[in-house]
Protein backbone atom coordinates (compact mmCIF):
# COMPACT_ATOMS: atom_id res chain seq x y z
CA UNK A 1 0.00 0.00 0.00
CA UNK A 2 1.38 3.43 -0.82
CA UNK A 3 2.26 5.21 2.64
CA UNK A 4 -0.18 8.21 2.81
CA UNK A 5 2.68 10.68 2.13
CA UNK A 6 2.98 9.75 -0.93
CA UNK A 7 -0.52 9.01 -2.11
CA UNK A 8 -1.62 10.91 -5.00
CA UNK A 9 -5.47 11.71 -5.91
CA UNK A 10 -6.65 9.69 -9.24
CA UNK A 11 -7.22 12.93 -10.49
CA UNK A 12 -6.08 15.98 -8.83
CA UNK A 13 -8.92 18.03 -7.73
CA UNK A 14 -8.92 22.25 -8.85
CA UNK A 15 -10.62 24.82 -7.31
CA UNK A 16 -11.58 28.07 -9.39
CA UNK A 17 -9.37 30.58 -8.56
CA UNK A 18 -10.12 34.33 -9.60
CA UNK A 19 -6.15 35.33 -9.59
CA UNK A 20 -4.53 31.78 -10.28
CA UNK A 21 -7.29 30.51 -12.63
CA UNK A 22 -7.05 27.06 -11.14
CA UNK A 23 -5.48 25.85 -7.70
CA UNK A 24 -4.03 22.46 -8.35
CA UNK A 25 -4.39 19.87 -5.61
CA UNK A 26 -2.56 16.27 -6.19
CA UNK A 27 -1.42 15.20 -2.76
CA UNK A 28 -4.41 13.50 -1.04
CA UNK A 29 -2.88 14.90 2.75
CA UNK A 30 -3.71 18.33 0.79
CA UNK A 31 -6.73 17.48 0.61
CA UNK A 32 -7.62 16.29 3.45
CA UNK A 33 -6.13 19.31 5.36
CA UNK A 34 -8.74 21.42 2.91
CA UNK A 35 -11.25 19.15 4.40
CA UNK A 36 -10.71 19.66 8.22
CA UNK A 37 -12.83 22.11 10.48
CA UNK A 38 -10.02 24.11 11.65
CA UNK A 39 -9.03 25.21 7.94
CA UNK A 40 -12.88 25.26 7.16
CA UNK A 41 -13.39 27.76 9.72
CA UNK A 42 -10.87 30.15 7.85
CA UNK A 43 -14.08 30.79 5.27
CA UNK A 44 -16.20 32.27 8.15
CA UNK A 45 -12.88 34.88 8.24
CA UNK A 46 -12.31 38.05 6.42
CA UNK A 47 -8.64 38.19 4.55
CA UNK A 48 -8.57 42.32 5.29
CA UNK A 49 -10.45 43.23 8.28
CA UNK A 50 -12.45 46.18 8.43
CA UNK A 51 -10.92 47.25 5.11
CA UNK A 52 -14.66 46.21 3.33
CA UNK A 53 -15.71 49.39 5.02
CA UNK A 54 -13.76 51.08 2.46
CA UNK A 55 -13.41 49.03 -0.45
CA UNK A 56 -16.44 47.25 -0.54
CA UNK A 57 -15.47 44.50 -2.74
CA UNK A 58 -12.92 43.38 -0.01
CA UNK A 59 -15.40 40.38 1.09
CA UNK A 60 -12.65 37.49 1.00
CA UNK A 61 -11.68 35.35 3.20
CA UNK A 62 -8.34 33.71 4.92
CA UNK A 63 -9.52 30.20 3.38
CA UNK A 64 -9.18 31.50 -0.18
CA UNK A 65 -5.89 33.57 0.62
CA UNK A 66 -4.60 30.17 2.09
CA UNK A 67 -5.29 28.19 -0.78
CA UNK A 68 -3.51 31.11 -3.00
CA UNK A 69 -0.29 30.85 -0.93
CA UNK A 70 -0.21 26.96 -1.51
CA UNK A 71 -0.66 27.38 -5.23
CA UNK A 72 2.28 29.65 -5.54
CA UNK A 73 4.26 27.39 -3.59
CA UNK A 74 2.94 24.15 -5.48
CA UNK A 75 4.02 26.33 -8.90
CA UNK A 76 7.55 27.46 -7.35
CA UNK A 77 8.06 23.98 -6.18
CA UNK A 78 7.47 22.62 -9.35
CA UNK A 79 9.97 25.29 -11.78
CA UNK A 80 12.65 23.98 -9.08
CA UNK A 81 12.39 20.43 -9.84
CA UNK A 82 12.61 20.82 -13.52
CA UNK A 83 15.38 23.28 -13.54
CA UNK A 84 17.09 22.97 -10.07
CA UNK A 85 16.81 19.58 -8.38
CA UNK A 86 19.39 18.69 -6.07
CA UNK A 87 20.72 15.76 -8.05
CA UNK A 88 22.27 18.09 -10.67
CA UNK A 89 22.62 21.34 -8.48
CA UNK A 90 24.11 19.41 -5.26
CA UNK A 91 24.02 21.71 -2.41
CA UNK A 92 22.41 24.52 -4.06
CA UNK A 93 19.38 22.51 -5.59
CA UNK A 94 16.00 21.97 -4.55
CA UNK A 95 15.53 18.58 -2.36
CA UNK A 96 11.85 17.61 -4.08
CA UNK A 97 11.62 15.39 -0.56
CA UNK A 98 10.62 18.74 1.22
CA UNK A 99 8.01 19.59 -1.33
CA UNK A 100 5.31 18.05 0.86
CA UNK A 101 6.77 20.67 3.89
CA UNK A 102 6.28 23.66 2.03
CA UNK A 103 2.89 22.61 0.83
CA UNK A 104 1.74 22.17 3.97
CA UNK A 105 3.48 25.18 5.45
CA UNK A 106 1.79 27.23 2.64
CA UNK A 107 -1.40 26.21 3.01
CA UNK A 108 -1.96 26.32 6.74
CA UNK A 109 0.60 29.34 7.52
CA UNK A 110 -2.94 31.64 8.37
CA UNK A 111 -4.81 29.11 10.43
CA UNK A 112 -4.52 30.76 13.82
CA UNK A 113 -6.15 34.11 12.20
CA UNK A 114 -9.09 34.97 14.67
CA UNK A 115 -11.88 37.57 13.50
CA UNK A 116 -10.71 40.82 12.45
CA UNK A 117 -7.65 39.59 13.87
CA UNK A 118 -5.15 42.28 14.39
CA UNK A 119 -7.49 44.10 16.78
CA UNK A 120 -8.50 41.35 18.09
CA UNK A 121 -5.25 40.91 19.11
CA UNK A 122 -4.85 44.07 20.48
CA UNK A 123 -7.67 43.47 23.16
CA UNK A 124 -7.34 39.96 24.08
CA UNK A 125 -3.76 39.49 23.98
CA UNK A 126 -3.57 36.73 21.60
CA UNK A 127 -0.80 35.81 18.81
CA UNK A 128 -2.30 33.93 15.37
CA UNK A 129 1.51 32.46 14.78
CA UNK A 130 1.32 31.02 18.30
CA UNK A 131 -1.98 29.64 17.42
CA UNK A 132 -1.39 28.75 14.17
CA UNK A 133 1.77 26.55 15.67
CA UNK A 134 -1.04 25.12 18.62
CA UNK A 135 -3.26 24.25 16.05
CA UNK A 136 -0.83 22.16 13.55
CA UNK A 137 0.98 20.58 16.69
CA UNK A 138 -2.42 19.99 18.89
CA UNK A 139 -3.57 16.29 19.26
CA UNK A 140 -7.08 17.29 19.47
CA UNK A 141 -7.22 19.56 16.29
CA UNK A 142 -8.11 17.75 12.88
CA UNK A 143 -5.18 19.18 11.31
CA UNK A 144 -2.77 17.85 13.44
CA UNK A 145 -4.65 14.43 13.42
CA UNK A 146 -4.05 14.29 9.36
CA UNK A 147 -0.22 15.28 9.58
CA UNK A 148 0.62 13.03 11.97
CA UNK A 149 -0.57 10.19 9.49
CA UNK A 150 2.44 11.25 7.53
CA UNK A 151 4.95 10.45 9.48
CA UNK A 152 5.78 10.83 13.38
CA UNK A 153 7.01 14.71 13.94
CA UNK A 154 5.50 15.93 10.83
CA UNK A 155 3.30 18.43 12.76
CA UNK A 156 6.76 19.98 14.44
CA UNK A 157 8.12 19.89 11.10
CA UNK A 158 5.46 22.45 9.89
CA UNK A 159 5.12 24.34 12.97
CA UNK A 160 9.32 25.16 12.86
CA UNK A 161 8.53 26.14 8.99
CA UNK A 162 6.05 28.99 10.68
CA UNK A 163 8.30 29.49 13.50
CA UNK A 164 10.92 30.16 10.93
CA UNK A 165 13.23 27.45 12.57
CA UNK A 166 13.35 24.65 9.88
CA UNK A 167 16.70 23.61 9.19
CA UNK A 168 16.00 24.24 5.66
CA UNK A 169 16.12 28.39 4.76
CA UNK A 170 14.55 27.18 1.07
CA UNK A 171 11.62 26.34 2.15
CA UNK A 172 11.09 28.90 5.09
CA UNK A 173 12.05 32.06 2.67
CA UNK A 174 9.58 30.65 0.30
CA UNK A 175 6.58 30.71 2.74
CA UNK A 176 8.25 33.54 4.76
CA UNK A 177 10.55 36.80 3.64
CA UNK A 178 10.34 39.68 1.77
CA UNK A 179 9.21 38.27 -1.58
CA UNK A 180 6.93 34.60 -0.71
CA UNK A 181 4.00 33.13 -1.52
CA UNK A 182 2.03 34.94 1.51
CA UNK A 183 3.13 38.12 -0.13
CA UNK A 184 2.80 37.42 -3.94
CA UNK A 185 -1.00 35.76 -3.17
CA UNK A 186 -2.15 38.92 -0.53
CA UNK A 187 -0.92 41.47 -2.64
CA UNK A 188 -2.59 40.42 -6.09
CA UNK A 189 -5.51 38.80 -4.40
CA UNK A 190 -6.09 42.15 -2.22
CA UNK A 191 -5.67 44.30 -5.19
CA UNK A 192 -8.47 42.08 -6.98
CA UNK A 193 -11.03 42.04 -4.53
CA UNK A 194 -10.51 45.94 -3.48
CA UNK A 195 -10.87 47.01 -7.26
CA UNK A 196 -7.27 48.66 -7.14
CA UNK A 197 -4.68 48.48 -9.69
CA UNK A 198 -1.78 49.23 -6.65
CA UNK A 199 -1.26 45.40 -6.14
CA UNK A 200 -0.53 44.18 -9.39
CA UNK A 201 2.74 43.15 -10.29
CA UNK A 202 3.85 40.13 -13.21
CA UNK A 203 3.94 37.17 -11.12
CA UNK A 204 4.38 35.00 -14.27
CA UNK A 205 8.04 36.66 -14.54
CA UNK A 206 8.65 36.61 -10.92
CA UNK A 207 8.37 32.59 -10.90
CA UNK A 208 10.33 32.44 -14.08
CA UNK A 209 13.45 33.95 -12.51
CA UNK A 210 12.68 32.63 -8.99
CA UNK A 211 16.43 30.58 -7.95
CA UNK A 212 16.98 28.44 -5.18
CA UNK A 213 20.86 28.61 -3.85
CA UNK A 214 22.37 27.02 -0.90
CA UNK A 215 21.28 29.36 1.76
CA UNK A 216 17.51 30.09 0.69
CA UNK A 217 15.73 31.97 -2.32
CA UNK A 218 17.50 34.81 -5.27
CA UNK A 219 16.22 36.15 -8.13
CA UNK A 220 18.04 35.93 -11.35
CA UNK A 221 19.22 39.33 -11.95
CA UNK A 222 17.75 40.02 -15.57
CA UNK A 223 14.37 39.59 -13.89
CA UNK A 224 15.46 42.64 -11.32
CA UNK A 225 12.53 45.00 -12.75
CA UNK A 226 10.25 42.50 -11.82
CA UNK A 227 10.90 42.42 -8.23
CA UNK A 228 10.96 46.15 -8.67
CA UNK A 229 7.53 46.22 -9.97
CA UNK A 230 6.83 44.02 -6.84
CA UNK A 231 8.50 46.26 -3.89
CA UNK A 232 6.67 49.34 -5.74
CA UNK A 233 3.53 47.55 -5.76
CA UNK A 234 3.70 46.48 -1.85
CA UNK A 235 4.44 50.01 -1.18
CA UNK A 236 1.12 51.43 -2.51
CA UNK A 237 -0.64 48.68 -1.15
CA UNK A 238 0.16 50.23 2.07
CA UNK A 239 -0.18 53.31 1.47
CA UNK A 240 -3.38 53.69 -0.54
CA UNK A 241 -5.47 50.29 1.08
CA UNK A 242 -3.72 48.79 4.52
CA UNK A 243 -3.07 52.25 5.82
CA UNK A 244 -6.46 53.68 4.70
CA UNK A 245 -7.85 56.41 7.01
CA UNK A 246 -11.43 55.11 6.87
CA UNK A 247 -10.38 51.41 7.64
CA UNK A 248 -8.24 52.34 10.51
CA UNK A 249 -11.24 54.85 11.62
CA UNK A 250 -13.86 51.45 12.20
CA UNK A 251 -10.61 49.67 13.39
CA UNK A 252 -10.34 52.15 16.02
CA UNK A 253 -14.07 51.95 17.00
CA UNK A 254 -13.62 48.22 17.00
CA UNK A 255 -11.02 48.48 19.60
CA UNK A 256 -13.03 50.79 21.86
CA UNK A 257 -15.88 48.54 21.47
CA UNK A 258 -14.27 45.31 22.64
CA UNK A 259 -12.48 47.38 25.09
CA UNK A 260 -15.59 48.60 26.85
CA UNK A 261 -17.46 45.07 26.67
CA UNK A 262 -13.97 44.03 28.75
CA UNK A 263 -14.44 46.88 30.97
CA UNK A 264 -18.06 46.04 31.76
CA UNK A 265 -18.09 42.28 31.83
CA UNK A 266 -16.49 43.09 35.13
CA UNK A 267 -19.44 45.18 36.21
CA UNK A 268 -22.32 42.75 34.42
CA UNK A 269 -21.33 39.12 33.41
CA UNK A 270 -24.43 38.54 33.08
CA UNK A 271 -25.69 40.60 30.65
CA UNK A 272 -22.54 38.97 28.18
CA UNK A 273 -23.19 35.63 29.13
CA UNK A 274 -26.59 35.70 27.12
CA UNK A 275 -25.13 38.53 24.56
CA UNK A 276 -22.19 36.95 23.96
CA UNK A 277 -21.43 33.89 25.59
CA UNK A 278 -19.24 32.55 23.09
CA UNK A 279 -16.93 35.78 23.54
CA UNK A 280 -17.00 35.28 27.45
CA UNK A 281 -13.82 32.81 27.63
CA UNK A 282 -12.08 35.79 26.12
CA UNK A 283 -13.91 38.37 28.48
CA UNK A 284 -12.49 36.42 31.45
CA UNK A 285 -8.89 36.17 29.59
CA UNK A 286 -9.14 32.21 30.28
CA UNK A 287 -9.82 30.68 26.85
CA UNK A 288 -8.87 27.15 25.64
CA UNK A 289 -7.76 26.79 21.82
CA UNK A 290 -11.50 24.78 21.20
CA UNK A 291 -12.97 28.54 22.62
CA UNK A 292 -10.63 30.46 19.86
CA UNK A 293 -11.25 27.99 16.94
CA UNK A 294 -15.70 28.55 17.36
CA UNK A 295 -14.94 32.24 16.70
CA UNK A 296 -15.34 34.08 13.27
CA UNK A 297 -16.49 37.58 12.34
CA UNK A 298 -20.57 36.45 12.44
CA UNK A 299 -19.86 35.78 16.10
CA UNK A 300 -18.58 39.28 16.78
CA UNK A 301 -21.20 40.64 14.64
CA UNK A 302 -23.64 39.01 16.15
CA UNK A 303 -22.75 40.36 19.92
CA UNK A 304 -22.46 43.50 18.45
CA UNK A 305 -26.23 43.40 17.52
CA UNK A 306 -27.29 41.88 20.47
CA UNK A 307 -24.98 44.81 22.22
CA UNK A 308 -27.18 47.55 20.52
CA UNK A 309 -29.65 47.11 23.10
CA UNK A 310 -27.29 47.02 25.94
CA UNK A 311 -28.25 49.38 28.64
CA UNK A 312 -24.70 51.23 28.80
CA UNK A 313 -25.03 53.49 26.15
CA UNK A 314 -21.10 53.73 25.05
CA UNK A 315 -21.72 50.45 24.29
CA UNK A 316 -24.64 50.33 22.44
CA UNK A 317 -23.17 53.15 20.28
CA UNK A 318 -20.05 52.13 19.67
CA UNK A 319 -21.99 48.84 18.26
CA UNK A 320 -24.25 51.08 16.29
CA UNK A 321 -21.01 52.82 14.96
CA UNK A 322 -19.54 50.11 13.74
CA UNK A 323 -22.66 47.82 12.49
CA UNK A 324 -23.98 50.77 10.42
CA UNK A 325 -20.42 52.23 9.08
CA UNK A 326 -20.26 55.32 10.60
CA UNK A 327 -16.04 56.11 10.97
CA UNK A 328 -14.33 58.11 13.02
CA UNK A 329 -12.96 61.19 11.52
CA UNK A 330 -9.23 61.62 11.32
CA UNK A 331 -6.20 64.70 11.27
CA UNK A 332 -3.07 64.00 10.70
CA UNK A 333 -0.44 65.17 13.24
CA UNK A 334 2.86 65.35 14.14
CA UNK A 335 3.91 63.83 17.56
CA UNK A 336 6.90 65.63 18.29
CA UNK A 337 5.15 69.16 17.53
CA UNK A 338 1.59 68.90 17.90
CA UNK A 339 0.78 67.38 21.39
CA UNK A 340 -0.47 69.75 22.72
CA UNK A 341 -3.01 71.07 20.57
CA UNK A 342 -4.64 67.38 20.92
CA UNK A 343 -4.90 67.62 24.38
CA UNK A 344 -6.62 71.04 23.60
CA UNK A 345 -8.59 69.25 21.43
CA UNK A 346 -9.81 66.42 23.65
CA UNK A 347 -10.80 68.72 25.92
CA UNK A 348 -13.18 70.06 23.78
CA UNK A 349 -14.53 66.56 22.83
CA UNK A 350 -14.84 65.66 26.93
CA UNK A 351 -16.42 68.90 27.27
CA UNK A 352 -19.30 68.57 24.65
CA UNK A 353 -20.15 65.06 26.40
CA UNK A 354 -17.65 62.61 24.74
CA UNK A 355 -15.80 59.88 26.86
CA UNK A 356 -12.18 60.23 24.99
CA UNK A 357 -11.07 56.87 25.87
CA UNK A 358 -13.87 55.97 23.81
CA UNK A 359 -14.37 58.40 21.18
CA UNK A 360 -10.72 59.46 20.70
CA UNK A 361 -7.47 57.57 19.31
CA UNK A 362 -3.88 58.26 18.19
CA UNK A 363 -3.43 56.23 15.63
CA UNK A 364 -0.25 55.31 13.32
CA UNK A 365 0.37 53.28 10.87
CA UNK A 366 3.60 52.16 9.71
CA UNK A 367 5.93 49.98 7.28
CA UNK A 368 9.26 49.07 5.46
CA UNK A 369 8.87 48.57 2.09
CA UNK A 370 12.06 46.95 1.59
CA UNK A 371 14.85 46.71 4.16
CA UNK A 372 18.25 45.53 3.67
CA UNK A 373 20.03 43.23 6.38
CA UNK A 374 20.96 44.92 9.37
CA UNK A 375 23.23 42.76 12.06
CA UNK A 376 22.22 45.57 14.89
CA UNK A 377 18.36 44.95 14.85
CA UNK A 378 16.67 42.95 17.09
CA UNK A 379 14.61 40.86 14.30
CA UNK A 380 16.23 40.66 10.76
CA UNK A 381 14.32 40.59 7.63
CA UNK A 382 16.07 38.05 4.72
CA UNK A 383 17.35 40.57 2.37
CA UNK A 384 16.36 39.88 -1.92
CA UNK A 385 19.44 38.54 -3.64
CA UNK A 386 19.71 39.26 -6.87
CA UNK A 387 21.80 36.32 -8.83
CA UNK A 388 24.52 37.00 -11.20
CA UNK A 389 25.76 35.05 -14.55
CA UNK A 390 28.92 34.18 -12.54
CA UNK A 391 26.67 32.74 -9.35
CA UNK A 392 27.58 35.51 -7.19
CA UNK A 393 24.84 37.46 -5.23
CA UNK A 394 24.30 40.71 -4.90
CA UNK A 395 21.42 42.75 -2.59
CA UNK A 396 19.30 43.89 -4.10
CA UNK A 397 19.06 47.87 -3.55
CA UNK A 398 22.76 47.32 -4.04
CA UNK A 399 21.81 47.52 -7.62
CA UNK A 400 18.35 49.02 -8.12
CA UNK A 401 18.42 52.95 -7.24
CA UNK A 402 14.32 52.35 -7.14
CA UNK A 403 14.78 50.15 -4.31
CA UNK A 404 17.85 51.85 -2.51
CA UNK A 405 15.39 54.90 -2.65
CA UNK A 406 13.14 52.91 -0.25
CA UNK A 407 15.32 50.76 1.22
CA UNK A 408 14.77 51.37 5.22
CA UNK A 409 12.40 53.92 4.85
CA UNK A 410 9.71 53.72 6.98
CA UNK A 411 6.53 55.19 5.66
CA UNK A 412 5.12 56.95 8.26
CA UNK A 413 1.09 58.23 8.75
CA UNK A 414 0.03 59.37 12.39
CA UNK A 415 -3.53 60.15 12.53
CA UNK A 416 -5.88 61.85 15.30
CA UNK A 417 -9.32 60.16 15.41
CA UNK A 418 -12.60 61.74 16.41
CA UNK A 419 -16.25 61.64 16.85
CA UNK A 420 -17.57 62.61 13.23
CA UNK A 421 -20.32 65.10 14.70
CA UNK A 422 -17.60 67.07 16.06
CA UNK A 423 -17.29 68.76 12.72
CA UNK A 424 -21.09 70.11 13.00
CA UNK A 425 -22.78 71.65 15.64
CA UNK A 426 -26.63 69.99 16.47
CA UNK A 427 -26.74 71.52 19.94
CA UNK A 428 -28.21 75.16 19.80
CA UNK A 429 -26.95 76.47 22.97
CA UNK A 430 -24.11 79.34 22.41
CA UNK A 431 -21.93 77.24 24.96
CA UNK A 432 -21.60 74.40 22.45
CA UNK A 433 -21.37 76.49 19.49
CA UNK A 434 -18.72 78.00 21.04
CA UNK A 435 -16.63 74.66 21.80
CA UNK A 436 -17.54 73.15 18.20
CA UNK A 437 -16.22 76.44 16.49
CA UNK A 438 -13.18 76.11 18.75
CA UNK A 439 -12.59 72.43 17.50
CA UNK A 440 -13.33 72.80 13.71
CA UNK A 441 -10.55 76.10 13.87
CA UNK A 442 -7.67 73.56 15.02
CA UNK A 443 -8.62 72.10 11.65
CA UNK A 444 -9.86 73.96 9.24
CA UNK A 445 -6.83 76.75 9.58
CA UNK A 446 -4.16 74.24 9.21
CA UNK A 447 -2.86 74.44 13.03
CA UNK A 448 -3.29 70.08 12.92
CA UNK A 449 -1.40 69.28 10.00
Amino acid sequence: MTPYKEQLLPLEKVFRDPVHNYIHVQHQVILDLIDTKEFQHLRRIKQLGTTSFTFHGAEHTRFSHSLGVYEVTRRICDFFLRNFPKEKMGAKGWDDSERLVALCAALLHDVGHGPYSHTFEHIFHTNHEEITQQIITSPETEIYQVLNRVEAGFPEKIAQVIAKTYPNPQVVQMISSQIDADRMDYLLRDAYYTGTEYGTFDLTRILRVIRPYENGIAFQINGMHAVEDYIVSRYQMYVQVYFHPTSRGMEVILDHLLNRAHFLFQKNPDFFNYSAPLLVPFLKQDFTLQDYLMLDDGVLNTAFLQWLKAPDKILADLAAHFLYRKPFKSVQFNSETDLEKLNQMKNIIEEVGYPTQYYTAINSSYDLPYDFYRPEAISHRTQIELLEPDGTLIELSQISPLVAALAGQGQKDERFYFPKEMLKCEEQSQLFEKKYQAFQDFILNGKIK
